[in-house]
């Protein structure tokens, strides 16, 4: 499937360019053609193939090229569009630039297309939903973040990932574009099934020698009929091709705690150590009050209590809290085997008395709901922060840089900053500059980690997914959150068909909450003598769950928050022959018991399965935990039940 598509869309005789747009009121798809066209194919790795075409506008110098990547060992193919002037006076408008804009086609006869995705984050117990749609004759679907925000991940309609089921098979669709995308799928009356994607707003006369890009798009082609195979497919080749490596491994598995980045904290550490609970990150976020925040905060407009924070804009470490720096407790943190994590959120600029503020006004573009944006698309800019960001790290000893995004979004700055003739180019512009600073910070810093955040789990797209990963999958964690612990089991069942390293922290400490928060990313609150067992219990438990969490993924229940319910799914090893099955009886559920049908296992081995709240094993063959079902019995509710397995040895 994905060679045909090559050969069709880039690769063939004669191309149907995966992309358009308009030019000079005219279509992409007839220029094109008429273009003189370049073609060449570079081996990049055993694993992947290079392919650039590019096309050239006699008239008016105008260049496009098409940056795609083959993936040897996958079903997959990528591509980003440049679209460069390289002649002497402004183009005339481009318009309506489609990174992705392809047709799917289908027997009269066959199945209907079914799209399938999950909702964005939005900070509530419904964040990353599966939902599922079918596009029958004249039917269309369109999803982007919401008006306002260019937070990549941002609301119901905010997740830049689909699964386009076809007859027989069907294609993963990713969308990279850490701004404000937008995508459609339009059913024709017949057969036919058009899907366009790419920044949502282009109107746009290029100067000379200017560039601008489309979102990068990727197509995991599969066949059959079950969607979750096909979803696995995917994390398989994410895990190896998409998540970020440093010294060439991927993240692994981590558990954390909060600090408060003084060297005090040693002290504060060192209780979580003296307790048996070894974490992998110390993480020091913003601090709410003016007396925590670590930066210099002056006299920002920003007074209400916890809000201090907001007044960003001088990114130096405070020298009256931290005379030091933080350089005397990273040290100690890396000496007990450690890593230490700081919070920045750079882009925004809340206080106009920063230093930001007073010293480079002219890099601001008001507009956002919590201050100004720093224009990460100005050059100059872009390179101070690269700079002043990169002697931070090297001098305060910060092995992960956390960036946030706070507020409804940058978009309205990026727009507001646009002229009527330059529609897109402010964001177009500031989406390059910021893959650039992090591509930079990650180079100059072999070992540097980085974990993306706005407001949570609201700019995990491919491109930043490609760089980061998401410590904190969303800000819905705290105790007082309405169906926190539920909408914890739904964010966990929904978003794992997608990402397979993410992360949250719980504030609660019965193991059916702190169970119902187990994660690859997994962290909890202050330590205290009441919680102090189940703080360990809790860190124990993880480091056996979280490595597995990262392996192929199965719903075993169908997704519901509901009270009444059970709901349960599965992370599987096949290549070690070792998983986990989590369950969670719901507090109003009347079934005791559930008959969980267990994937991928070896159906000819004997299973040893281990309850984490019972004593003993138990066995039973794989055949059976397939066809029949592993019984979960729960006696109370609520209730998590917590099962690891592994083959058990065959005899010689």
């Amino acid at each position: 499937m994905r060679d045909q598509w090559l050969g069709t869309h880039l690769l063939g005789a004669t191309v149907v360019p995966p992309f358009s747009f308009d030019y000079g009121g005219r279509p992409s798809a007839s220029l094109l053609s008429a273009w003189p066209q370049q073609r060449e194919s570079q081996l990049l790795d055993t694993g992947r193939v290079r392919h650039t075409l590019t096309w050239d506008d006699p008239q008016t110098g105008l260049q496009v090229r098409c940056e795609a990547v083959e993936y040897q060992d996958h079903p997959v193919v990528e591509w980003t569009v440049w679209i460069e002037n390289g002649g002497p006076a402004d183009t005339p408008v481009l318009e309506r630039i489609q990174g992705l804009d392809v047709p799917f086609e289908r027997e009269a006869a066959a199945a209907e297309f079914v799209l399938h995705g999950i909702k964005g984050d939005s900070c509530t117990a419904d964040s990353f939903e599966p939902w599922s749609r079918v596009l029958g004759p004249g039917s269309a679907a369109a999803f982007a973040p919401p008006d306002g925000s260019g937070k990549s991940c941002d609301g119901p309609a905010g997740w830049p990932y689909y699964n386009l089921q076809l007859p027989a098979g069907g294609v993963i669709l990713a969308i990279g574009w850490p701004g404000q995308w937008a995508s459609s799928f339009t059913r024709d009356t017949g057969t036919g099934l058009r899907v366009r994607a790419g920044q949502q707003l282009t109107r746009l006369c290029l100067q000379p020698g200017e560039r601008i890009r489309t979102p990068l798009i990727a197509l995991l082609f599969w066949s059959g009929t079950d969607v979750v195979t096909a979803q696995n497919l995917w994390r398989r080749w994410y895990v190896r091709h998409s998540m970020p490596r440093v010294q060439g491994q991927t993240q692994p598995a981590v558990a954390q705690i909060q600090v408060g980045g003084a060297e005090a904290d040693t002290a504060y550490v060192q209780r979580f150590l003296d307790a048996g609970i070894h974490v992998d990150l110390c993480w020091r976020d913003a601090g709410g009050t003016a007396d925590a925040v670590w930066f210099p905060t002056g006299d920002g407009p920003y007074h209400e209590p916890g809000l201090a924070w907001l007044n960003s804009g001088t990114w130096e470490v405070d020298p009256a809290k931290y005379p030091r720096g933080f350089r005397p407790f990273s040290d100690w943190v890396h000496e007990h085997g450690m890593q230490f994590v700081l919070w920045f959120e750079p882009e925004r600029v809340g206080d106009p008395h920063s230093w930001l503020g007073v010293h480079h006004p002219e890099w601001l573009l008001p507009g956002t709901s919590h201050g100004a944006l720093l224009d990460e698309g100005n050059p100059t800019a872009c390179q101070w922060l690269i700079e002043h960001i990169s002697d931070m790290i090297t001098s305060q000893g910060i092995d992960w840089y956390r960036e946030d995004m706070n507020g409804c979004g940058p978009l309205p700055a990026w727009r507001r900053h646009d002229a009527p003739d330059r529609q897109g180019i402010t964001e177009n512009h500031y989406v390059q500059g910021h893959l650039r600073y992090w591509d930079e910070l990650r180079l100059r810093h072999p070992h540097l980690r980085l974990d993306s955040c706005a407001s949570g789990g609201r700019r995990n797209d491919l491109e930043s997914m490609r760089r980061a990963v998401p410590l904190l999958r969303s800000d819905f964690q705290f105790p007082q959150m309405a169906g926190v612990v539920e909408g914890n089991q739904g964010h966990t069942f929904g978003l794992s068909s997608w990402l397979p390293f993410q992360g949250t922290g719980c504030y609660q400490y019965e193991p059916y909450a702190f169970r119902s928060f187990y994660l690859p990313s997994f962290g909890m609150g202050e330590l205290t003598e009441e919680n102090q067992a189940a703080q360990q219990q809790a860190y124990a438990e993880c480091r056996w769950v979280a490595p597995l969490m990262l392996a192929d993924y199965y719903p075993l229940t169908p997704y519901s928050l509901a009270t009444d319910r059970w709901i349960a799914w599965q992370f599987n090893r096949p290549e070690q022959g070792d998983g986990l099955v989590q369950a969670f009886r719901r507090v109003d559920c009347p079934e005791r018991a559930v008959a969980l049908r267990l994937r991928g296992l070896d159906p000819d081995a004997m299973y040893v399965l281990t309850d984490l709240d019972r004593a003993g094993v138990t066995h039973a063959h794989g055949a059976a935990l397939m066809a029949e079902g592993l019984t979960v019995d729960a006696s109370s509710s609520p209730a998590a039940v917590v099962l690891l397995y592994h083959q058990a040895p065959q005899d010689p």
